[in-house]
């Protein structure tokens, strides 16, 4: 029998990714990966309660999404506009799968996946102005344009940003909760694998 006879069976696969996780953890010190979740767990959090929180990731997703408009500046204004958002929710996917596919480091994945959560919970507070354009903006020179506002002006779909917004930070909370409870299975893997 033939690899290709084979169905293809999700609850193997994931039994095969838990053992390798599972297998990653031996040997591994919890406590500082600990400190590092714990800080996760309060980013999170304070996202959660406040649409201006900014964790220490903010900078570096900031200067990828200014980054993002000069990758995409080539392409035309709507994808210069969308380059931002695009490259700032990119680089920590990239990032985690990087790490995770390339490193075999789960905790590593896991970090990843809760610095998308944080850029995208930043994106949401982003789309959430453009009817009001009160945020400071950041301008290469000239006069700064709301990326979102443009955007959704140009879509007809400016009076829906609280709705596009809501979605985007539920998508957030997503990531970020698988975050943790990876983040917390790994940890206690790691403290039950301790010598």
């Amino acid at each position: 029998m033939s690899f290709e006879d084979e169905p293809f069976n999700p609850r193997e696969l994931l039994e095969g990714l838990r053992e390798d996780a599972r297998a990653w953890c031996e040997g591994r010190s919890p406590w500082g990966r600990a400190l590092l979740g714990l800080y996760l767990l309060y980013a999170g959090l304070r996202h959660l309660a406040d649409p201006l929180y900014r964790s220490w990731f903010s900078g570096l997703t900031l200067a990828l999404h200014e980054l993002g408009h000069l990758l995409f500046h080539f392409f035309g204004h709507t994808l210069m506009l969308l380059g931002g958002s695009i490259t700032q929710l990119a680089a920590p996917l990239l990032a985690a799968l990087y790490l995770l596919l390339r490193q075999r480091d789960w905790f590593g994945f896991a970090v990843g996946q809760a610095w998308l959560a944080f850029s995208t919970w930043e994106l949401a507070t982003y789309v959430d102005d453009a009817n009001r354009e009160q945020l400071p903006l950041v301008s290469m020179g000239g006069v700064p344009e709301h990326d979102w506002s443009t955007l959704l002006t140009q879509w007809r779909l400016l009076n829906h940003a609280q709705t596009l917004a809501s979605l985007t930070r539920l998508s957030a909370l997503l990531l970020w909760a698988t975050a943790m409870a990876l983040t917390g299975w790994l940890l206690w893997q790691m403290w039950r694998a301790r010598d």
